[in-house]
């Protein structure tokens, strides 16, 4: 899950591989779902299973299959990688390699063929970084995709944009400041990315992003052109830069950005529909800063555990392509890159996405992407039938007990691309550095005040930091969500 809190796209350049691995048609197919039928074979690309054949059974079949101990072993298995491959399995390192490798080789089998397609990413890495107001260190933390500055960095008076619910959002919120300033704004509103531009094309050498509370930023400029060197402060650290306006501040930043390419996995069933495609995906990065085993180990491995045991063959009546994402967490890459290489007419077949990031949150907050907008609050909703998602998901909580809240399309995960393409989605969510209210603890339990996920982007982000209540729960809603798209499309119109 991304620290952002709109959509920002790192830079990519796609390379358009989509060619597929070998198809590993002679391995044994794992046991799945596949019904006794003799209509429900293996169909080639040609025609899949008809609606009519798909089993009404199979949603309730599918849930009561899937195991959260059996989820687990994929978590030990990626908190394991990332322990071999200098602690984190963040795009562009062997350990995302290797993710890959795991997950592909388990689809393989339970007898899917699997697609690797890839995708040129740009990454990000930090040699150097300094903050000092008056000659005093303050702590920040570079935003991603950040350019450098001189090699000695860069000396200007600070300038305090007005810190509101549009802080640095509005060319109108830098009116009066000194040509060459760094610029102090507040978080929130708009992307960072955005931020920073608007400080450079009014005249701005360098940008201060203030946390809205004590915990470092974890957070990225993403493409956006004509950004300045930008870093982050603290809350308890912006109050006294907001106090110190026009103090001389030094900014160092010494960063490289490389091309590399990464991959997905794709795996799609070969019953059902190929023309009404129910996708669903999460993505299999982590940050550098830690194993990633809640973000989003916890979502691939749930999704790598639905996806064997309803099996390469079910009887369904809308085929079931399942993705592992890669660079998620430097803004969304690659599901923007697989949805941009696909045709309209592809993107027409797939009738809905589900996304799943972060489903094991230790303080766990049972939250369903607000399809309707029903809330009324930020973006609006989704593109038409994403309402039938959001309430299919939220009635398979339901059945596990637990009655969920929606949560804003914020462009913060891989549903984003999906969304912009016209296709209905929706998804699952515990909880990320956000503060749970009274009202939800008393709800769902847990610390009122307190972050979902304490460890949200840092290095104690292991297996220790899943709750696996909230991690069975989920998977079983996850279950029953994929299984009734996958026999029955009501709700969803075609497009």
């Amino acid at each position: 899950m991304r620290s952002i809190r709109r959509r920002v796209l790192a830079a990519v350049a796609v390379v358009a591989t989509t060619a597929a691995l070998a198809a590993c048609a002679n391995e044994p197919a794992g046991p799945g779902l596949a019904s006794s039928s003799s209509n429900t074979g293996a169909s080639g690309g040609s025609g899949g299973q008809s609606a009519a054949a798909a089993d009404p059974t199979l949603p309730r079949r599918l849930a009561d299959a899937v195991s959260g101990d059996d989820a687990v072993t994929h978590l030990q298995a990626l908190e394991r990688i990332a322990d071999e491959n200098d602690g984190n399995r963040a795009v562009g390192t062997p350990g995302y390699d290797a993710s890959v490798e795991y997950v592909a080789g388990a689809l393989r089998q339970a007898g899917y063929e699997v697609q690797t397609p890839s995708f040129d990413v740009r990454t990000f890495s930090v040699q150097d970084q300094r903050l000092t107001v008056g000659g005093t260190a303050v702590e920040s933390s570079v935003l991603g995709f950040s350019p450098a500055t001189a090699p000695g960095g860069l000396t200007a008076p600070l300038f305090v944009v007005p810190q509101d619910a549009t802080s640095g959002c509005e060319t109108a919120d830098f009116a009066g400041m000194p040509r060459g300033a760094i610029a102090v704004v507040l978080r929130g509103t708009c992307p960072f990315g955005q931020k920073s531009q608007l400080a450079g094309q009014a005249g701005a050498a360098g940008v201060v992003v203030v946390n809205t509370d004590d915990t470092p930023l974890s957070a990225t400029l993403g493409d956006t052109q004509g950004v300045v060197p930008s870093t982050s402060v603290t809350r308890s650290a912006g109050q006294t830069l907001v106090g110190r306006n026009g103090a001389q501040a030094t900014l160092l930043l010494a960063t490289t950005l490389q091309q590399q390419t990464s991959r997905n996995v794709v795996a799609q069933t070969t019953t059902g529909d190929p023309n009404r495609v129910v996708m669903a995906g999460a993505h299999l990065d982590s940050v550098p800063e830690g194993a990633g085993i809640n973000d989003n180990g916890s979502g691939s491995a749930a999704l790598l555990e639905i996806a064997q045991k309803l099996g390469a063959a079910p009887p369904a009546g809308q085929s079931v392509r399942f993705a592992w994402w890669g660079a998620e967490e430097i803004g969304l890459v690659g599901s923007t890159k697989y949805v941009e290489s696909l045709s309209d007419a592809d993107k027409k077949k797939i009738a809905t996405y589900l996304n799943f990031d972060m489903v094991g949150s230790p303080n766990a907050g049972y939250l369903a992407y607000d399809g309707d907008n029903s809330d009324d609050e930020g973006a609006g909703p989704g593109p038409a039938g994403s309402d039938v998602v959001e309430k299919v998901l939220v009635d398979g909580l339901g059945s596990v007990g637990v009655r969920a809240e929606g949560t804003d399309f914020d462009g913060r995960s891989d549903y984003g691309p999906f969304i912009e393409a016209g296709i209905p989605a929706g998804g699952l969510f515990t909880g990320a550095e956000e503060r749970k209210t009274p009202e939800q603890a008393q709800a769902w339990g847990g610390q009122a005040g307190q972050p979902y996920d304490p460890c949200y982007h840092t290095e104690c982000d292991r297996l220790t930091n899943v709750d696996r209540t909230a991690f069975d729960r989920n998977i079983d809603a996850m279950a029953l969500g994929i299984g009734r798209f996958a026999v029955s499309l009501d709700g969803i119109p075609a497009r």
